[in-house]
């Protein structure tokens, strides 16, 4: 994660809001709806002092009501007019907030689609997560209240010093002359007030975290009597966060009886000067009503336009987060000549897509994840097509690097990786996955129905094939067993299936897909014994003039593989079949015999 993305600035920076409201793209339309109903409001909401004034100097002053019956109708009529107004601009500002987070998500989830691996190795799930939800809300909400607050409340403040000025310029000025003081005062208080927010958000961060951990947790602090400890933690930040909280709510109660005060101050002066200027016969009664309401109307505006910039302030540094996160370079992509050539599906380019046999070739291959030491390096290996191919060694030897790049999830830095004598960056993503089956040692199911999480091997596939996949794999039997069969809610992740149960679900949507090359990465690790035996005599099955790569800890499911290929440190030790790696009583024999005791027939 880049620090340099979550710093916070004291300087709005123009530009960066710019980016973000054009990657939100609401529509203009809705915008400069939103912008002249509220200066329509702004100007009804101004008006109302003037027409109190006018009925003072003109009716009440004379003790006349011939109509004034009326003028009430037009001066009611202004305030239903507010009124619908309002209504209408809470209605703009929800549906531009609505569809910038539909827009930017929208793009955010393709864009998350398409990234490579390499960016979720660098990139914790919370971050991305916070950023496409979290702050994404808090940026549309920023900007959506922000254009409600400064045209409302900067045509405010311009109308009702206009209006002012126009009654009694000197009064007027008395006026104006408060307003740096206040703007003074708003970005003084504002400023200590975001800092102090800024620290009392990432405390609460902290708070969130010490939860999760403490109930995630829960079972080892209780084994490692760690109670106590932990709670003097979580007591210790919470104290903190207390202390902050109370800062922040000390300093709004001195921020608004000060400009209160001022307000007040101001008003006064208005009042005994206009007093005393209506003795004098200069001013009238009803002017110097509403140059006190006006004068008491001021500060609220001030307010509003002061807290645009500083919201502005504070969510800069979630816009840049969310820019960066945008932006973020695709690194595995088709070329525009590959796209030209066989198109983003098969027909759709100037030559129809390779017809796949499943020769795999790996020609001297020098690979490392995000600049550490190489995994591997000049590395050479040919599974020739309709050949099973086992893949083993300890921990951190590139067994799964292998699979990665053969999935072209990540790109060597030197070397190819041909299928069928083709460079796979010289051919669509989409072909290779199309024919690819990929099954996980740890595989994800969508919080979807059994049935569709096997359909989405082939989104086209009946039930009965469905059915008859689940079969060959033994998951018919546990899925029937389920209260709604096959049309049971799998969860969030398969929560609601064991670990096993959920490889079986995986091995059935690879089945389904019907490839040409299946790749099995640990893929039963987590099946018990019988199941195990009954989905090796399913694999050999299938298997059959198909290429497969299988990465495999337990070597017993391994037994059968055409050949098998020992790693070390990223590079080939041994190869051969089981019985001629037994025999050599090399890496193979010691990792062999450190699972299991050597039957004597072998």
């Amino acid at each position: 994660m880049s620090k340099k993305t979550d710093q916070h600035k004291d300087k709005i920076n123009t530009e960066t809001w710019l980016k973000f409201i054009k990657l939100a793209a609401p529509r203009k339309r809705l915008i400069i709806s939103l912008i002249v109903v509220l200066i329509i409001v702004a100007i009804l909401e101004s008006i109302s002092p003037i027409m109190v004034r006018y009925a003072i100097n003109h009716f009440i002053k004379y003790n006349i009501t011939d109509g004034l019956i009326v003028y009430s109708i037009i001066y009611l009529a202004i305030v239903v007019a507010i009124s619908f107004g309002t209504k209408s601009w809470l209605k703009l500002s929800g549906r531009i907030e609505t569809e910038m987070s539909y827009n930017i998500r929208k793009k955010g989830f393709e864009h998350l689609q398409n990234l490579s691996f390499s960016f979720y190795d660098r990139m914790p799930v919370g971050w991305i997560l916070s950023r496409m939800i979290n702050d994404v809300t808090r940026l549309c909400e920023t900007i959506s209240f922000g254009i409600i607050d400064f045209v409302w409340g900067g045509f405010t403040i311009i109308v009702i010093l206009a209006a002012m000025l126009i009654m009694d310029f000197k009064l007027a000025l008395i006026a104006a002359a408060a307003v740096p003081i206040i703007i003074a005062i708003t970005i003084y208080f504002q400023k200590r007030m975001l800092r102090t927010q800024r620290e009392i958000r990432r405390l609460n961060s902290e708070i969130t975290g010490e939860f999760n951990e403490g109930i995630m947790g829960a079972r080892t602090t209780k084994t490692l009597l760690r109670e106590k400890e932990n709670e003097l933690e979580f007591f210790a930040t919470a104290e903190k966060m207390n202390c902050r909280s109370i800062e922040a709510s000390r300093m709004a109660a001195y921020f608004l009886p000060a400009v209160s005060i001022i307000g007040m101050i101001v008003a006064a002066l208005i009042l005994v000067l206009g007093g005393e200027a209506y003795t004098q016969n200069l001013i009238e009664i009803g002017t110097i009503y509403a140059l006190f309401t006006y004068t008491l109307h001021l500060w609220d505006p001030i307010r509003q336009v002061a807290g645009v910039f500083r919201e502005l302030q504070a969510a800069q540094a979630a816009a840049e987060r969310v820019i960066t996160l945008l932006n973020e370079p695709v690194e595995i992509t088709d070329s525009a000549e590959v796209l030209k050539k066989y198109g983003a599906q098969d027909g759709a380019g100037e030559q129809p897509w390779p017809k796949i046999k499943g020769t795999i070739e790996f020609r001297n291959v020098t690979f490392s994840y995000v600049d550490g030491e190489p995994i591997l390096e000049n590395f050479n290996l040919t599974i020739e097509a309709g050949q099973t191919v086992a893949i083993v060694g300890e921990t951190g030897a590139g067994k799964t690097t292998l699979v990665n790049l053969a999935c072209r999830f990540y790109e060597p830095q030197q070397g190819q990786i041909l299928i069928d004598g083709y460079d796979i960056q010289d051919l669509p993503q989409v072909w290779l996955y199309h024919n690819l089956g990929y099954v996980l040692q740890t595989p994800h199911l969508f919080n979807a129905t059994i049935a569709d999480n096997i359909r989405y091997g082939r989104l086209d596939a009946s039930e009965s094939e469905i059915k008859n996949a689940a079969k060959f794999v033994c998951a018919d039997d546990f899925i029937e067993k389920l209260e709604n069969g096959y049309a049971t809610l799998a969860g969030e992740g398969g929560s609601k299936l064991s670990t096993g149960e959920k490889q079986l679900i995986s091995f059935a949507r690879a089945i389904i897909a019907d490839p040409a090359i299946f790749i099995f990465d640990e893929a039963t690790s987590s099946i018990d014994t019988e199941t195990e035996k009954q989905i090796q005599d399913a694999i050999e099955n299938i298997l059959l003039n198909r290429t497969a790569l299988i990465i495999a800890h337990r070597l017993s499911t391994v037994k059968n593989a055409d050949l098998i290929i020992v790693l070390k440190n990223g590079k080939i030790i041994e190869q051969g079949s089981h019985i001629e790696l037994i025999k050599a009583k090399g890496e193979y024999f010691n990792l062999y015999t450190g699972q299991f005791t050597i039957d004597t027939n072998i």
